[in-house]
């Protein structure tokens, strides 16, 4: 285990011997970190905190500090982290909530750029692409592989839906469902995610039928139930629609159109 003489690591706090600890950095005393995880000068990582596998901190990133929520009153809630992700400088990340649920999550493989902001209970899954100055209010459910752009914002107990993609400066106050893109200053759907799905591996039928998805849902004059329960019936038995039906299906802030 490399830790830098000037670093501050509290008694009780559990590294693993491949973890790297960088000048002043600060590692508070509930913390836990699997292998390969990287603490660079000045970050601090504490709170009830658990970090996976070859994480990486940057300097001034602050990971597992308490919620900026009135209503919290010293309860140990907690922060899981998966593996491989990147937090850039002064990107912070806060534990949970017990009216939220007690636990911040974020999955594998992300990527949160300088002062971004994951706000308490959020649960973020795999391959996010948080672009610089991006803030998620608490609550917010971020699915596998989005990507948001800088100075973007979600407002509390939204949900982003798979291989969606959010504009800079775009704000989400509903529902982003899966696949599509969103802009504008209060967020619009502009179409489908063709690249992003292309990317992440959909094959070219799949792609075809988002985009009959997307058209049937957005582009007809059918009220959204009405849209949902023919998409269901005529595309439902394909994985990535069915995903898409259970997503609109299950929206309680309503659908961004």
């Amino acid at each position: 285990m490399a830790i830098h003489p000037t670093a501050d690591v509290a008694k009780g706090a559990q590294l693993d011997p491949g973890c790297e600890i960088g000048p002043f950095a600060v590692i508070g005393p509930n913390v836990k970190m699997g292998p390969g995880n990287v603490v660079k000068s000045h970050a601090v990582v504490t709170g009830h905190t658990t970090l996976g596998a070859g994480n990486l901190i940057f300097p001034h990133a602050v990971i597992g500090e308490i919620p900026q929520d009135l209503k919290y009153r010293g309860e140990p809630t907690t922060l899981v982290v998966g593996d491989r992700n990147t937090f850039r400088e002064f990107a912070t990340v806060n534990t949970g909530t017990v009216g939220g649920g007690g636990v911040t999550r974020i999955g594998n493989g992300g990527l949160f750029m300088a002062q971004s902001h994951v706000g308490h209970d959020c649960q973020i899954g795999d391959g996010a692409i948080i672009a610089n100055s991006v803030a998620f209010a608490g609550h917010v459910i971020v699915e596998d592989h989005v990507h948001f752009g800088g100075l973007s914002a979600a407002h509390q107990f939204t949900r982003i839906g798979r291989f969606a993609f959010v504009s800079g400066m775009t704000g989400v106050s509903m529902d982003v469902p899966p696949y599509c893109f969103a802009s504008g200053a209060r967020a619009e759907l502009a179409g489908v995610n063709v690249i992003g799905l292309q990317r992440g591996g959909f094959s070219e039928d799949q792609v075809g039928r988002v985009k009959q998805a997307y058209k049937i849902v957005f582009r007809s004059n059918l009220q959204l139930a009405e849209a949902v329960a023919q998409l269901e019936a005529e595309l439902g038995t394909h994985p990535e629609i069915a995903h898409l039906v259970s997503f609109l299906k299950g929206s309680q802030r309503g659908i961004t159109r």
